[in-house]
């Protein structure tokens, strides 16, 4: 068996690292048509290598290459200012580059892989530069540096005890709100950056992942002049998803409730899916859809989840104490009739004395009724132009409500 050196390999991680970063490099300088040279790929491939026979002498003599680099590097930079072409990306990529030699001695081959990945990504960003910023909207950068400021700082300062009157400690209601919010913001994303001009239908099955209501919303108003067959195939689309989506949901927070629900609800997403294909097919149309930028991640949608979800557990709480399991299915329908995600995490993780069976009944009938609700909307906001739409979500919550009591 013939065993390599590992130093031999280290060096030659680095010699071919070096040699394509100054590869790259020098594509840049000829995208942007640079006039600031330093260094060619011959000087990249040398400082690689340098910082590896450096590294590899004495720490000294590392930190001397570096500041003799800098050095020279700050000449170079005082000349090029009174040209007007002075850039500072170059200098940053072979100091990177230096360090390619001690990272490949002392660090795994994956970590260095992934800095010359990223080095390589970070000299081709400014070639789509424009098309980020026409299509990112920069408050949603705020909202997701909240996002994870809440998630990853707070979430974990928060209490675990428990509540009394909900059984919920703070720290897990707010773990619930974090994990919803990123299964919406996954479908927001889908929509906006992926499926934004693949036509209705796409969109729509995007945009059920994260609100399947608020997308026939937009479908069936964009279908107020004509519906086009696959502004229909996205409105049933997005119900489909939404079924797919509460099985996920389930499974995450429940898994008895979600086997429960998981055979009808996978046939009915499927099913769904199946009748959006038929109608897209029927449509020769090329027409592309608009997304929707209303970011599910926004702070106020999350602290009122929250408010919501511990609403729904304590009207809950309420109406099974004094009306029964018939008053948790009378409020279950109404519910659906507004956001049932609150509502059904709120049976999914509440300590309830009710079977399972019941809450996937309550679940059943809140689909249901929203369901119902969306059909109304693609009814009116399309101004009575989507009846194929209507009529269908008429019977996606008609077979809800057939689960429910059988």
């Amino acid at each position: 068996m013939i065993i390599i050196d590992k130093e031999l390999v280290s060096f030659l991680v680095t010699v071919v690292f070096s040699f394509l970063i100054g590869l790259e490099v020098k594509s840049y300088r000829e995208y942007f048509h640079s006039r600031f040279e330093f260094g060619s790929i011959r000087t990249f491939t040398f400082t690689g290598i340098l910082g590896f026979v450096f590294f590899k002498i004495n720490i000294y003599f590392y930190i001397l290459g570096f500041f003799s680099l800098t050095l020279f590097f700050l000449l170079f930079y005082y000349f090029k200012l009174k040209e007007n072409k002075a850039s500072i990306v170059t200098f940053l990529a072979i100091s990177i580059t230096y360090t390619f030699g001690p990272l490949s001695i002392i660090k795994p081959l994956w970590f260095i892989a992934l800095i010359f990945v990223i080095l390589i990504f970070g000299l081709n960003v400014k070639k789509f530069y424009p098309k980020i910023t026409q299509k990112i909207n920069l408050n949603e950068i705020e909202t997701f540096a909240k996002m994870v400021l809440l998630s990853a700082v707070i979430l974990p300062l928060l209490p675990k005890t428990k509540l009394s009157y909900i059984e919920l400690s703070p720290f897990k209601i707010w773990l619930i709100v974090v994990v919803i919010s990123a299964i919406s913001y996954i479908g927001y994303i889908l929509q906006k950056y992926v499926f934004s001009n693949k036509g209705y239908f796409l969109t729509g099955l995007a945009g059920g992942a994260y609100s399947s209501t608020a997308t026939t919303v937009v479908l069936a108003s964009k279908a107020s002049v004509n519906c086009l067959n696959s502004i229909t195939a996205g409105i049933i689309g997005a119900t489909a998803i939404m079924y797919f989506r509460l099985i996920i949901i389930a499974y995450i927070f429940n898994h008895q409730v979600a086997t429960k629900i998981l055979i009808p609800y996978i046939v009915l997403g499927i099913f769904g899916i199946l009748i959006s294909i038929f109608y897209l097919k029927k449509d020769l149309t090329t027409q592309k859809s608009d997304y929707v930028d209303n970011n599910p991640l926004e702070l106020k949608t999350a602290f009122l989840f929250a408010f919501l979800f511990i609403a729904m557990i304590v009207i809950t709480k309420f109406i099974h104490a004094h009306f029964g399991n018939l008053g948790l299915e009378i409020l279950s329908f109404i519910i659906g009739f507004t956001d049932i995600d609150p509502f059904i995490l709120s049976l999914l993780t509440g300590k309830f004395t009710i079977t399972i069976s019941l809450i996937a009944k309550l679940i059943f009938i809140a689909t249901a009724s929203n369901n119902f609700l969306k059909a109304g909307y693609s009814y009116f906001f399309s101004k009575k132009r989507c009846i194929i739409s209507t009529v269908w979500l008429i019977v996606f919550g008609v077979i809800n409500l057939i689960l429910a009591y059988i």
